[in-house]
């Protein structure tokens, strides 16, 4: 939970120690940077803000932070904008400045002590330039390096964990474009892209007499190191943003005009980790061809999705019973949509859940499989759905939604199996389908609005895989007798070892290839 906390805040610091509005002159830049530092919930002070020839010199600025369990500061010796007489300005500030963060001991920690964590920022070369007018300005930025280091931990315990902690951000360019925000109580509108030629992560650490859990015995020291390499990395966003006061109560800020929504995107990835503990020492080493993340969020919709391609990974420890551990995959991938306020009509929702060709280590497959019996062929799980639904509560209003109890939050319209795919040992599933639902009647299916619609299934190899699970010992044959009996009832066959089955549900009746089961 700190680690989140301390990311989130950090990178809330980073947004607002870079200028995040200007205009033509280097007064304008700076009166409305305050503007939005204010404006979310930060205070600024200054040693001087003074004219020097074309440039507007501010020393010894410092940031104060307030959340819900958190404090902080940051301190930036020097900041000048630069007129560059062409309705441009110059921006520069301290190649690098610390930030130091306090966090509150846990709610249920008696007699626990805050933890500070400070953060150095380097920043050598870089160079910001805005230009634009009073209502929309736009920055373009520059920096040859960006280096995101842990300086020091104090706190409970702190005095007995050496950690040390690296980002570094190569060959970084982008650009904020910042517009007077159109809903009321907005802070901004912004649109930016950004991009590094590469992403450096290094972490070590070593914790010599680590606490045992109550009952246990003390674990050991311990060690552990992680580096990774990410090549190619993109991201925009675009929203609107309020005050921090406003974003207090998200389901009212969503209604106030607060939007965001972004993609990352990113290319080869490398990474490896090592622990060493009194068990021995543990290996974890992995590579990716890409990756990508994406999401959005305003009054009417929630969207996330993550995914990635050519991962491999290897691990080895003390307690794997076998030199090492492999798996690849070709892709993976995960996305959700929905709504997340009340709709007059019904709104969309859509679920993904996609892994493309999974192979593990035959070590893997001989604990279970020692004779090689089952086809070893890449494994694929593919869920992908669609439909609407209408809601009647605010699922982001903590408030209503506990106010509901057992009740659901709205109404289910329709559902769409775009793709069902799952395939391993052998035997391949799919299907396809699409039903309406019925919210008038709760009753000819126990309480779930009645369905209409089919559904179709195919099973390829099905029979194979029970017969050879049976002789391998892993399917009693009385399991594997009743797993045929009810596919006989579902589905009928279609080729050799293949079967086909039509789920049908109409006038309140579930039928199977015709036949009424309900």
């Amino acid at each position: 939970m700190r680690i989140r906390r301390l990311a989130g805040s950090t990178a809330l610091v980073m947004i607002l120690a870079a200028p995040a509005m200007a205009d033509v002159t280097p007064e304008q830049v700076w009166e409305n940077w305050l503007a939005l530092a204010e404006g979310n919930g930060q205070t600024v002070t200054t040693e001087s803000v003074a004219r020097d020839g074309d440039t507007l010199v501010v020393s010894g600025v410092k940031l104060g932070i307030a959340q819900d369990g958190m404090t902080g500061q940051g301190t930036i010796d020097e900041m000048r904008f630069t007129d560059q007489g062409d309705g441009t300005v110059a921006v520069t500030m301290s190649e690098a400045y610390p930030i130091a963060l306090t966090f509150d001991p846990p709610a249920d920690e008696v007699g626990g002590e805050p933890t500070t964590v400070t953060i150095d920022i380097t920043q050598p070369g870089l160079s910001i330039l805005a230009s634009g007018d009073t209502t929309e300005t736009t920055y373009d930025f520059t920096a040859p390096t960006l280096t995101i280091a842990l300086g020091s931990i104090e706190g409970v315990a702190a005095e007995a964990i050496d950690t040390t902690a690296t980002a570094t951000l190569t060959n970084v360019t982008g650009k904020y474009l910042f517009a007077a925000g159109a809903a009321e109580g907005a802070v901004s509108d912004l649109t930016s892209s950004f991009a590094a030629d590469t992403l450096t992560l290094a972490i070590s650490g070593s914790d010599p007499d680590p606490s045992p859990s109550e009952g246990e015995a003390a674990a050991g020291p311990s060690t552990v190191k992680f580096n990774m390499t990410v090549a190619d990395i993109t991201g925009t966003t675009n929203g609107t943003l309020l005050s921090a006061a406003a974003m207090a109560d998200m389901a009212a800020a969503l209604q106030a005009g607060f939007a965001t929504e972004g993609t990352i995107n990113a290319g080869a990835t490398t990474y490896d980790m090592e622990v060493t503990d009194p068990t021995g020492l543990t290996k974890i080493n992995g590579t990716g061809a890409s990756t990508s993340l994406g999401f959005a969020m305003d009054a009417s919709r929630l969207s996330y999705s993550v995914g990635s391609k050519g991962v491999t990974m290897s691990m080895s420890a003390p307690t794997i019973p076998f030199p090492q551990v492999n798996l690849n995959y070709g892709e993976a991938s995960f996305s959700f949509l929905m709504p997340v306020g009340p709709t007059q009509e019904p709104a969309d929702f859509s679920f993904l859940t996609r892994i493309v060709d999974l192979t593990v280590s035959d070590e893997i497959w001989a604990i279970f499989d020692p004779t090689a019996q089952l086809p070893r062929d890449p494994a694929t799980l593919v869920i992908d759905t669609k439909g609407t639904a209408k809601l009647t509560t605010n699922l982001m209003d903590p408030v209503a939604m506990e106010a509901m109890g057992d009740a659901p939050p709205g109404e289910l319209n329709a559902l769409d199996i775009t793709e069902l795919r799952a395939k391993i040992a052998g035997a391949e599933l799919t299907g396809s389908g699409a039903l309406t639902f019925d919210n008038t009647d709760l009753v000819s299916f126990g309480g779930i609005p009645a369905p209409t619609g089919q559904i179709d299934l195919k099973l390829v190899g099905g029979n194979t895989l029970m017969d050879k699970l049976v002789q391998m010992g892993l399917l009693p044959e009385d399991q594997a007798m009743g797993f045929r009996m009810m596919l006989s009832m579902f589905a009928n066959a279609t080729g050799e070892d293949e079967l086909s089955s039509v789920l049908e549900f109409r006038d309140g009746g579930f039928f199977a290839n015709g036949q009424q089961l309900q």
